[in-house]
């Protein structure tokens, strides 16, 4: 064991300057490669600078399997009138898109159209240049559909450790929950809430979508159960972390 390490502080100024000039998350085998302290010393150190740093405008946060300095959640407007562009949040049509990449990936275009029933070309471009899903390959069938999975600025923007934080949704049960809808006469309107004529980047979610993300004023990246049953993620994305 490196106990000079800790006996010194030197650990916890190497834990503080890594976490500082690091572009993601730290995983503590990580943190544990490169100050050749044991894992029980590291863990310790965090702690540590996680109880110094409480009360600052900047803070250590686990998220996304490791440990990065974050801007803190007491400053969060400051911090986004300073980094969000003009328009920032996302429409009905791409939170839900991102929904069912995020309860289903990886996963192709098709069946995110068979979940939503429009082409989502647009919508699909537009998570991507968010960098909240980027593409997981090809799937080996007929045609080589690309498939999408979410990122981890993903679960950074809505505070999320890992996938498994997400809300369980029990699919089968949902499925049979789904109420049956009529037909519409030739050329009527559909009555369908969730279909919207004017393009997939104006559709709204119906009350059945399944694991739809909700975007509202109750705060950014609050994970909540929709009145289906099926999880949701409420709010915005958070801004990018600053650091010091």
């Amino acid at each position: 064991m490196q106990t000079e390490l800790v006996a010194t502080g030197e650990l916890k100024r190497s834990l503080e300057a890594l976490l500082f000039v690091a572009s993601e998350s730290l995983s503590i085998d990580a943190i544990v490669k490169l100050t050749r302290a044991t894992h029980v010393e590291v863990a310790e150190a965090i702690q540590q600078l996680s109880e110094e740093y409480a009360d600052r405008g900047i803070v250590v946060r686990e998220i996304a399997g490791g440990y990065r300095f974050a801007s803190s959640p007491v400053a969060r407007h400051v911090v986004e009138a300073y980094l969000l562009p003009a328009k920032t949040n996302l429409s009905p049509a791409a939170m839900e898109t991102l929904a069912i990449v995020a309860y289903l990936q990886p996963v192709s275009k098709a069946e995110i159209e068979a979940v939503r029933g429009v082409n989502v070309d647009s919508v699909v471009a537009t998570l991507i240049d968010r960098r909240f899903i980027v593409e997981a390959g090809r799937r080996d069938v007929a045609g080589r559909p690309m498939e999408y999975k979410t990122t981890p600025e993903f679960l950074e923007s809505f505070s999320l450790r890992s996938l498994s934080d997400l809300p369980p949704v029990d699919f089968d049960a949902t499925a049979l929950e789904l109420p049956l809808k009529s037909a519409d006469p030739v050329g009527a309107p559909s009555s369908d809430p969730a279909y919207d004529q004017s393009g997939p980047d104006t559709e709204h979610s119906g009350s059945d979508g399944i694991g739809a993300f909700n975007s509202g004023p109750d705060g950014i990246g609050a994970v909540n159960s929709g009145p289906d049953g099926i999880g949701a993620l409420r709010g915005e994305p958070e801004p990018s972390n600053t650091q010091p």
